[in-house]
């Protein structure tokens, strides 16, 4: 919600730069990308010992609640004048080098438990898609990020990858206990790595999901692709 609020300090800061009519055709021009919802799992609701959520909350009602809020935070960038919206779905966390690291998974497999709760959350996105392309000259796709990353994961060789357990640059197991910090040594060849850290991607795995999400099926953007978003004036 303050990303929001500081959104609008940025139109206001636009308005001066620019007419009223320009501003508005710049925004219906413009595609927002929001990636939203993993550090609700990763720094919340997965860490029972200082947060209380996982207790609160089964996973289903979590993810309702989390769209929930998300849903009016996006009717209010709708209500500013953006008109194009990629929402980029949670990929599958339980197998980012800090859950691999967490010991719940044998040493080769992901966290089987912490992928299946993500599911109401995705499901719910791409739901939301549906719901609010309703509204007059607005075009939200869904990004399958959890189908993507998961595609690299089970494939790895047919994307020029050989590591997928463990982070590029991190400390401890699976160099996911502690994250990249200031003066570490990261791996030597980084393009051969899923992960970057305990848990991003490397670019080489954002370079794929960015093409997919721009000229890829529905079933890596839905009910379109962003090239073809892009072409809807």
């Amino acid at each position: 919600s303050q990303q929001v609020l500081n959104f609008e300090t940025t139109l206001n800061q636009l308005r001066t730069l620019m007419s009223g009519t320009n501003l508005t055709e710049y925004l219906g021009k413009s595609i927002a990308v929001l990636v939203f919802g993993s550090n609700d799992y990763i720094n919340n609701y997965l860490m029972p010992s200082i947060y209380s959520s996982s207790f609160n909350y089964s996973p289903p009602d979590f993810a309702n609640l989390l769209l929930n809020h998300y849903a009016r935070q996006l009717l209010t960038l709708y209500s500013l004048g953006l008109r194009k919206f990629l929402l980029a779905g949670i990929g599958p966390l339980g197998c980012i080098p800090n859950q691999r690291a967490s010991g719940q998974a044998p040493p080769d497999r992901c966290v089987d438990y912490v992928n299946q709760i993500l599911g109401t959350f995705n499901e719910g996105l791409r739901s939301l898609v549906d719901q609010l392309n309703k509204h007059p000259g607005a075009i939200f796709v869904y990004g399958n990020t959890y189908g993507a990353v998961g595609d690299i994961l089970n494939n790895p060789a047919n994307y020029g990858f050989s590591v997928v357990d463990r982070g590029c640059c991190g400390i401890g197991r699976n160099q996911g206990q502690i994250t990249c910090l200031p003066f570490a040594v990261p791996c030597t060849n980084r393009n051969i790595y899923v992960f970057w850290d305990a848990f991003h991607p490397t670019q080489a795995v954002n370079a794929i999901l960015a093409q997919r999400a721009f000229t890829g099926q529905p079933r890596d953007c839905y009910p379109i692709n962003v090239q073809q978003m892009t072409l809807i004036s």
